[in-house]
């Protein structure tokens, strides 16, 4: 992962385009799987902060967890 990547690592948690506010880290769904990022109402996602999972109760568990690191 590069730095500044995923908020993790430094990026910021609000989105680049607007700068609007953040709700924290949620599960989104993408065409390749379930995972937790940060997501922008008025821009959507954008930042992955985990793997891919199958299920959205598999993210949801990381999620509540905290263990969904990249």
């Amino acid at each position: 992962m590069i730095p500044g990547e995923t908020v993790a690592s430094g990026a910021p948690e609000t989105c680049g385009q607007f700068k609007c506010g953040s709700t924290g880290p949620r599960v989104t769904r993408s065409t390749a799987g379930w995972y937790v990022g940060y997501y922008c109402a008025r821009c959507g996602p954008y930042s992955r902060e985990s793997g891919y999972y199958k299920t959205a109760e598999e993210a949801r568990d990381a999620l509540n967890a905290g263990n969904y690191a990249r």
